[in-house]
């Protein structure tokens, strides 16, 4: 069957979109404002997605607390997806934890950043933007807390101020800023956690 010509009626190119998504015809089904978002300026931040109180920072000898459980939950069964340079420090039994922050350490949505790379390569900012603009990539959230590992920054075509998106692999889902979440999920599946963690693994390289 040929293709259909030039001529052809917009709703016969909406049902070939359809049936040759997946081949690659050229059209795009990104979610607004993503859809625009392609060329667009970005940056990754790797975050520190819990904090102890400052008095336990202090004093830890004496000052009792604990890792809240969606990220020790989240240690014992999907920290693995992140090689151990992309890991919060202090989050592996052993290991060292984070230094005491200072006052003015630069912060992205009241989270730490451990590190921030802006993004060239097409490639990745395809992969961004494909993340972050289908529907398929979400569900219901599993769980209310916001421990966030990684933040998106991404300039908006009609605005000075970037869409910001917090994305928490321990905690499951994302948290938008400076614009409206286009879907009424914001949880992240386990196959969207996954493209999260090749994402940060392409852009940091493990560091």
């Amino acid at each position: 069957m040929s293709l259909p010509s030039r001529a052809a009626t917009a709703v016969e190119k909406t049902a070939l979109c359809a049936l040759v998504l997946g081949a690659g015809a050229g059209c795009s089904t990104l979610s607004p404002p993503f859809d625009k978002m392609k060329d667009s300026q970005m940056t990754v931040y790797r975050l520190q997605n819990f904090e102890p109180p400052a008095q336990a920072q202090a004093q830890p000898s004496v000052a009792g607390f604990q890792i809240p459980a969606q990220i020790q939950q989240w240690i014992q069964a999907g920290a693995s997806l992140l090689p151990p340079g992309l890991l919060p420090p202090g989050l592996i039994p052993g290991t060292a934890a984070a230094a005491p922050a200072a006052a003015d350490t630069p912060r992205f949505h009241g989270f730490r950043i451990l590190a921030w790379q802006p993004v060239n390569d097409s490639g990745t900012k395809g992969d961004i933007v494909d993340l972050l603009g289908h529907q398929s990539n979400f569900q219901a959230p599993t769980s209310t807390c916001m421990y966030a590992e990684f933040g998106f920054a991404i300039a908006q075509p009609d605005g000075p101020t970037p869409a910001d998106v917090l994305a928490s692999l321990s905690c499951e889902q994302v948290q938008a800023f400076n614009f409206t979440w286009p879907y009424p999920q914001t949880g992240i599946t386990p196959d969207s956690s996954k493209k999260i963690a090749a994402i940060a693994q392409k852009v940091f390289q493990g560091r």
